[in-house]
Order: structure tokens, then sequence, then C-alpha cells
């Protein structure tokens, strides 16, 4: 069982606004979401598309509910854009996330990524050569060493669609960058193309600050693969689900976790059609299992 003195429990809102897809949840209005994030038991919350951008506005909604922010996604374009500018542009996220009480920045690394765009996910990802990977691991340790500046620690969400999605690539990665430079852990994203999610949390355990606790529905997976889906057309139809309404066996992963005695926030993050998955009756869902599966 993890500790719960220090770990804990989150959820992202995309479950009810998409943040790639705004028609998803566009009914869907902030303070119902924040409320709802708290009448399900949850602590922590990332930002979504609706939240204020006044760090004084946003505290107001979120500590009368007992919420804080745990992280925040930035799209970093390393490979695409010059170093100084990106540089720029995360300076002012960590300010922000300084301000309201955030220890975690989560880079996605966008250059050439197909997460938003209608290619097929499964076949049209693209793959970096030598130099690419080169200046992406100087700039991302660049950018971890400036985020402890502001108090914030660095993590790097691997994602489908990026250019950094594989266990290899996740290794690569990890092996090229410097000390201050981490990992958010996302199960359902591993899941997804298929690879050992358990052996990449066992080899980088000790590099992971924060995580991300999603399933997947693999019929639908498969749906995808076939019919040459993109990455945004698998969320409408379902591909990912919550902790435990799927075929993760976090079991495992919460095992793997307490016995490295893992500190930080886990966070509930399965974006689907609201519409279709109500986003509270799934916060409820996935709040139980991970009560009665992880103790917290």
């Amino acid at each position: 069982m993890l500790d719960k003195n220090k770990v804990k429990l989150g959820i992202a809102p995309i479950a009810w606004t998409n943040d790639d897809m705004p028609d998803l949840g566009a009914e869907n209005t902030f303070e119902q979401c924040v409320s709802e994030m708290a009448l399900a038991g949850y602590t922590g919350s990332e930002v979504g598309n609706k939240y204020p951008k006044d760090p004084k506005i946003l505290h107001k909604y979120l500590d009368i509910r007992g919420i804080k922010i745990c992280n925040q996604w930035f799209s970093s374009f390393l490979l695409t854009k010059p170093y100084e500018e990106v540089e720029t542009e995360f300076i002012e996220q960590c300010k922000f996330l300084t301000a309201m009480g955030a220890k975690i920045i989560g880079i996605s690394e966008q250059s050439h990524s197909i997460q938003g765009t209608e290619k097929s996910v499964f076949d049209e990802k693209y793959v970096m050569n030598d130099d690419e990977w080169n200046r992406l691991c100087d700039g991302l340790s660049k950018l971890s060493e400036k985020s402890l500046e502001y108090g914030i620690t660095t993590t790097f969400h691997h994602h489908m669609g990026t250019v950094v999605q594989t266990e290899a690539e996740i290794d690569r990665l990890m092996a090229n960058t410097a000390d201050t430079f981490n990992l958010l852990y996302d199960t359902g994203h591993l899941a997804y193309c298929g690879e050992d999610y358990i052996s990449v949390l066992k080899k980088h355990i000790k590099r992971i600050k924060h995580i991300h606790l999603k399933d997947i529905r693999p019929e639908v997976v498969k749906k995808v693969k076939n019919e040459k889906l993109s990455f945004l057309q698998g969320v409408r139809i379902g591909t990912f689900t919550v902790p435990g309404d799927g075929v993760v066996d976090f079991e495992t992963v919460f095992e793997i976790l307490a016995k490295n005695d893992y500190e930080g926030y886990i966070l509930v993050e399965a974006e689907q059609d609201p519409s279709i998955a109500n986003p509270f009756e799934y916060a409820v869902k996935a709040r139980e299992f991970i009560r009665e599966k992880a103790g917290i």
C-alpha cells in the first residue's frame, strides 16, 4: 500500500473539458469541474483550458474546495524553435506554477507531433535522427536546471504521436539528460503503444516525479490500429478510461511505487467524451479503485 502521508491524489480536468477538442465537454463549466473533483475525493488538479489565468482568482476557486494545482502541461518545440524562445515561454509558465504553489511542470516535445492531426497514430509517428536527439536532450537538460530557480521540478510526458513514445525512446532520453531532468510516467500511453509499462517504471523509478494513472480499452486500441485512426479519433471512441476500467495492471504499479517509497502526486488522467463517460461518475469509480488497491 502507498503511504498516504507521502502520496497525494489528483485528477486532470481533461475528463470534463478536452483541451485538444474543445467540443468535448463544451457544456461543462470550470466551477462544475473543480467542484466535482473535490466531491469525488481528490485534492490535486492539473490546469485546464477553462481555468482562470490569474493566480489570485484561481486560488480563490480552488482553496475553498481544498484543491491544489500539482502540474501543468508545457508544449516545447526544441527541434523547431530557437532554444531562447522556448525558454522564455517556459519561464513564464514556471512563474505561474510557483504562484500556484505547484512543484512540477510537465514538458511534452511537440515538434513533429501528430497527436493533434488526422494522421494514423500507429503508422505516421516521426522518428528523430541523432542530431535531433542531441538538441532535444541538451535543451531539456537546460530547461530542467532553469526550472529549479523557481522551485519547480521538470518532468517529461512521453505521449502517443510524439517524438518520445516508446520504451527505447524513453530510455535514450533519460540516459542523455541531466540528473535534474525527470520523468512523468503515464501508464496509459505506454500500454496504448504496446510497450512494457512495468519495465519502464522499474528502470526509471528514481527519476519519476509525477504519475498519470490511465487505463486503456484494448478493443478500441485494436480498432485504432486496424483502421489507421488518429490519436484524437481514438479518444473520441474511447481508447482511454480510468484506472480499474481497463486492462492495465495497477496492482503491480502500486506495489513497485510502494517498495520504492514514491513521494508526490499520482493523478487520474483519462480523456473521454464526457457525453458518453460522465466525468463525475468515472472520477468516483477511479477514486474507489485507488482507495481499494493503493490504500490512499
